[in-house]
Parts: structure tokens; C-alpha cells; sequence
């Protein structure tokens, strides 16, 4: 069985699920992006099937309204680090017959 970490994606969007005992209901919303969308449902299959309309409503919403979407991640993070440790994962990367950005990609995907 594979365990999602209570998230879920669509079309590169990430959706979180969580429960409120208060409400008895899943909710969530879109993370990874400036815009704020939320979602619930009462059950796995509905938190999903309102996660799905969600996404796709707010795609539709840019574009009827010529707004660009917020894309969720552009796969570039600046990461600030001591010199001495930067010049030590150079060398391994080096060593390994990768470029820096190879090597921490690699390091990072393990973590």
C-alpha cells in the first residue's frame, strides 16, 4: 500500500487533506502557490473529487480572466550554506563526475 503523506496532486498542484472533528469533514487546500484555494468533503472520494474541481477551477478562472496561474514550484531554490561546506560538496560532486547542482539534486531526493 502506498501512504501519500495526506496529499494529494493534480496537473502539478499539491493538495493537503486533514480533518476537523469539530465539522466531521476533510479539508485542504492548495499549497506551493500565492493563491489561497480550499476544498472539503465528507468522505476520500469527495475531498479528491473537490480538490480536482478546484484546480481546474481556478485554471479556467486564469484564464478566462488573463491572470497567469501561479505555477506551484519552478525547481530553482537559492540555498545559502558555509563556504567550507560548499567547497566540500563541490569536491565530492567533482569527485562523482557531477556538477554541483547534479550532486545536491541527488543528495536532496535521498532525504
Amino acid at each position: 500500500m502506498k501512504s501519500t503523506n495526506n496529499v494529494m496532486s493534480h496537473k502539478g498542484y499539491v493538495g493537503t487533506v486533514e480533518y476537523s472533528e469539530d465539522d466531521a469533514c476533510l479539508f485542504g487546500r492548495i499549497v506551493g502557490i500565492r493563491d489561497i484555494i480550499s476544498y472539503e468533503g465528507e468522505s476520500v472520494t469527495e475531498i479528491r473529487k473537490t480538490f480536482v474541481e478546484a484546480v481546474e477551477d481556478y485554471l479556467r478562472h486564469c484564464a478566462q480572466t488573463g491572470k497567469e496561474p501561479n505555477k506551484p514550484y519552478s525547481g530553482k531554490f537559492v540555498l545559502r550554506v558555509d563556504p567550507a561546506l560548499h567547497a566540500h560538496l563541490a569536491v565530492k560532486a567533482q569527485a562523482n563526475n557531477m556538477s554541483l547542482n547534479q550532486f545536491a539534486a541527488e543528495v536532496l531526493a535521498q532525504a
